[in-house]
């Protein structure tokens, strides 16, 4: 049976030696180059993060926030749940099961320091269909915001964030319980309030708000004027540095 290496030997058959040692060189050079190739191309592979509507992360090494724009999201209201004040608002559609979303929680903290007096926090509701604790995370948050009020959900919404492994059931839903009666709520009337289901459609609500604004994917930051009109958005969960640029530039917009 001929094989390739058969026919190759082939083509040297009568060549002067000269132009053998020419040929063979060539042929060395040749397949070098496809052994480094082999060799590198898991590496190239491995440097790339695949975007999808499961995480909006983004590279750390990256130097340009990446381009995309973002629609008016609904009013901000007194019964939405914000931390610090400001005339700049940064909407945060975020999911306590996100792993990029835990690890954006620490430069959104700094921000609020760095930014204190310019901007507010505002937190809504964007649970992933695929993080099978989510969704009941997310409404639990919305209980205990609805019989502790606005700091009892920041405790709440902290200590999650510290505590889930963020792969979609990195906090027992058995542990929703103990953590409201810890954060300060009656247990008894949270699990009421998370058994019935009452804050699915608000659950539903902030995320259809969310996708017709332009999210699809998580964590991601709209930056609202004092107009209430969108000015740019965050598209994940971007380094501090990056997030600064994006608040100056909004600010001198505003």
């Amino acid at each position: 049976m001929e094989t390739p290496k058969s026919e190759v030997s082939g083509l040297f058959q009568g060549a002067s030696p000269k132009l053998t040692f020419v040929f063979g060189l060539i042929a060395g050079v040749a397949a070098a180059a496809i052994i480094g190739m082999v060799l590198l191309l898991p590496k190239w592979g491995s440097g790339s993060t695949k975007t999808t509507t499961t995480a909006a992360a983004a590279p750390t090494n990256s130097t340009t926030p990446a381009a995309q724009t973002f629609g008016n999201v609904a009013a901000i209201t007194s019964s939405d749940y914000i931390r610090g004040s400001g005339d700049l608002s940064l909407v945060e559609y975020s999911d306590y099961e996100c792993p990029f979303c835990k690890q954006f929680e620490p430069t959104i903290a700094q921000i609020l320091d760095q930014y204190k007096g310019k901007v507010q926090l505002v937190y809504r509701q964007y649970p992933l269909s695929f993080h099978q604790n989510a969704e009941k995370e997310a409404e639990a948050g919305l209980c205990i915001g609805k019989l502790g009020g606005t700091s009892k959900f920041w405790d709440f919404t902290d200590k999650i964030f510290t505590r889930t492994q963020s792969n979609g059931t990195g906090f027992a839903l058995a542990d929703l319980g103990p953590l409201a009666k810890e954060v300060g709520v009656n247990q008894d009337k949270f699990q009421k309030c998370l058994d019935s289901g009452e804050m699915q459609a608000q659950v539903a609500k902030e995320q259809a708000d969310g996708t017709q604004a332009g999210v699809n994917g998580t964590p991601t930051v709209i930056i609202v004027g004092k107009d209430g009109k969108t000015i740019s958005g965050i598209p994940g969960a971007y380094p501090l540095a990056q997030v600064q640029t994006y608040i100056d530039q909004a600010l001198a917009k505003s």
